[in-house]
């Protein structure tokens, strides 16, 4: 298989100070790996784990080699991170796991600048090639609200899959192999896909609106 895109990085949440061993990133980065579609998937530890302010992430993911010719995969606070990159700058595609477009409340979520002021959410759905988008209903952190609010902004570009038993999406298992066909999908030429496609285990899925783009997990 020809590598169709030069590179995929992962963005984990806040307080992962060993990314490659935090929830599935590590996972993912062996199983993107496999697929041939990117010549590198990073997985880098983060500068401010903790707190995940905009003004150190959004320059270190551009470091990485977030540009027009990168997916970003961005789960929880790296997919705030991934939405605030893209109001400036142009993505081959997006992933966005358990994203929110408030603070919830929380001071440390606060503290980390991306829910200062409005989303630029025309420019986010420009500037990705692609927008692929998960949530929970039952996640314990983030409203699925919070969720269906994102997806409905961010218009037909964004592809909204829903589950409802998948909490926060901390294991691979529960949506890694429905990633991976996305992926497939968005970037291979639709003649190659169907002999390629890993089977999903979670269902089917359509575009937004919400209402017509939930795929609900069987488990």
């Amino acid at each position: 298989m020809s590598l169709l895109c030069k590179r995929c990085i992962i963005v984990p949440g806040n307080g992962c100070t060993n990314a490659k061993k935090s929830n599935w990133y590590g996972r993912a980065q062996e199983e993107l790996t496999k697929t041939g579609l990117f010549k590198e998937v990073i997985v880098e530890n983060m500068p401010d784990p903790h707190v995940a302010r905009e003004s150190v992430w959004l320059p270190f993911l551009q470091k990485l080699g977030a540009d027009e010719d990168a997916v970003l995969i961005g789960h929880s606070s790296g997919a705030e991170a991934t939405m605030r990159l893209l109001e400036k700058q142009k993505l081959r595609g997006a992933v966005l796991v358990s994203a929110c477009h408030t603070d919830l409340g929380d001071e440390n979520e606060r503290a980390s600048g991306y829910y200062d002021r409005p989303w630029e959410w025309t420019a986010i759905a420009e500037n990705a090639g692609f927008i692929l988008q998960w949530h929970s209903t039952d996640d314990p952190f983030i409203p699925i609200s919070e969720a269906r609010h994102v997806a409905e902004s961010l218009g037909e570009k964004c592809e909204y899959i829903e589950h409802e038993k998948s909490s926060h999406f901390f294991k691979w298992d529960v949506f890694g192999n429905e990633l991976l066909e996305k992926l497939m999908m968005k970037l291979q030429p639709a003649e190659s896909v169907e002999a390629l496609v890993v089977e999903a285990d979670a269902g089917t899925s359509s575009s937004t609106p919400v209402e017509a783009a939930v795929s609900r997990e069987a488990t």
